[in-house]
């Protein structure tokens, strides 16, 4: 997707500042609206129950991050044994 071109912005403002229009609209105050009310408090939320279909969505998460764990701590332990065999 591409960027927004900076240039073409610039050439429009040029071209409204030759016509007389501002480059930026000008905005008037509007008086304020009625203040808001306070929120009223509510009552504290339960935390809904875990449904059988999350559980069962990310059971096999944590079997592989033990997994990847393992992994890299035999390749980090091999790149310390050949970093004082090799130097």
């Amino acid at each position: 997707m591409g960027r927004k071109s900076r240039r073409k912005a610039k050439l429009r403002a040029a071209a409204r500042l030759a016509q007389g229009v501002p480059a930026q609209p000008v905005y008037q105050a509007r008086p304020m609206a009625k203040p808001v009310a306070e929120p009223k408090a509510v009552a504290a939320s339960v935390q809904p129950a875990v449904l059988p279909a999350q559980t069962n969505r990310y059971q096999y998460v944590m079997p592989e991050m033990r997994r990847i764990g393992i992994i890299a701590g035999a390749l980090f332990v091999i790149l310390f044994v050949l970093a004082f065999i090799l130097h």
